[in-house]
């Protein structure tokens, strides 16, 4: 049984028909380009090519399309990051493979980007909240171990807290990301994103703190 960090981290435990994925795929592409406001019914049914009446038999509401949408993105990435650190002993190169498998994911998927910006879903219901805060509890519970891991075998610095630099690793992400999207997706996600990881490690490597 997979300890949990926190009351408030859950892995969902969802089965979703191919149906219900091509529906919260098409959501999330509305999501992507023109918000939540977009995202009707109407216009989700007009780009899945049926009626309304058969979202409908899919999903209840909006909401629950969004909600579904969260959850199966959380439980995607949990699985993903620990199949990419499965048999990986070195902390650098766990992070390596965490942000790697996620630059792929969004490259092969960008219009699930709305899972990391969560452009005006926080104001929309508590649940949906709730979904969202879970994702990034997924991503934080991952990578504190792995940081820890890195401080104790002073590959990062111990002068600053873990949680600390989990904030740095998880805000330079999130910037890279915003700057990809922003640009059109016209730069190469992971090249990009593997010099900064570089960066980064040369950044919090004890020996540059010291100086």
């Amino acid at each position: 049984m997979r300890k949990q960090v926190s009351n408030q981290l859950q892995i969902p435990k969802m089965e979703i028909k191919q149906r219900q994925l091509e529906i919260i795929e098409a959501a999330g592409e509305i999501l992507t380009q023109s918000g939540l406001a977009g995202l009707t019914t109407k216009n989700l049914a007009a780009k899945m090519e049926f009626s309304e009446s058969a979202l409908y038999r899919h999903f209840k509401s909006k909401e629950e399309i969004v909600i579904t949408m969260l959850k199966y993105l959380a439980k995607d990435m949990d699985m993903r990051i620990e199949n990419a650190i499965s048999n990986i002993e070195n902390p650098q190169e766990k992070l390596k493979a965490i942000f790697n498998s996620q630059f792929e994911f969004f490259k092969q998927k960008p219009h699930f980007l709305i899972a990391i910006f969560s452009d005006g879903l926080l104001e929309a219901s508590k649940e949906i909240n709730k979904a969202i805060s879970n994702i990034m509890a997924i991503t934080k519970k991952h990578l504190i171990q792995i940081i820890r891991e890195g401080q104790k075998l002073k590959q990062f610095t111990n002068d600053l807290p873990a949680e600390d630099l989990l904030h740095i690793f998880m805000g330079s992400f999130r910037l890279h990301m915003l700057q990809w999207r922003m640009s059109g997706y016209a730069f190469d996600l992971k090249v990009k994103g593997n010099k900064l990881m570089n960066n980064l490690f040369t950044l919090m490597n004890p020996k540059a703190s010291a100086l």
